[in-house]
């Protein structure tokens, strides 16, 4: 089994930030354990060096470090990763 952290980079109020993150929660529950799934969350607003470098993508989902995704999260694209690893 494979371990991986996903980072959603966004900030309160975003409404693409939200639709990120329930696709997320959708695939990573699909996954029944196959993989094991670590979810951080970090906000443009708490960390200005994130804030300039995705204030204009957000959000960004980022897996294991390296960016994934932004804006759009697809589905099975974030599956293939995962699994992976």
């Amino acid at each position: 089994m494979s371990a991986v952290e996903l980072t959603i980079i966004g900030k309160p109020d975003c409404h693409l930030c939200d639709v990120a993150e329930s696709v997320i929660d959708s695939v990573v529950s699909e996954l029944d354990g196959s993989a094991s799934v670590t979810i951080v969350k970090r906000s443009i607003l708490d960390d200005p060096e994130l804030h300039e470098q995705y204030w204009e993508k957000i959000p960004v989902i980022l897996v294991n470090g390296a960016e994934h995704a932004h804006w759009h999260v697809d589905a099975q694209e974030l599956r293939t990763a995962i699994l992976e690893g």
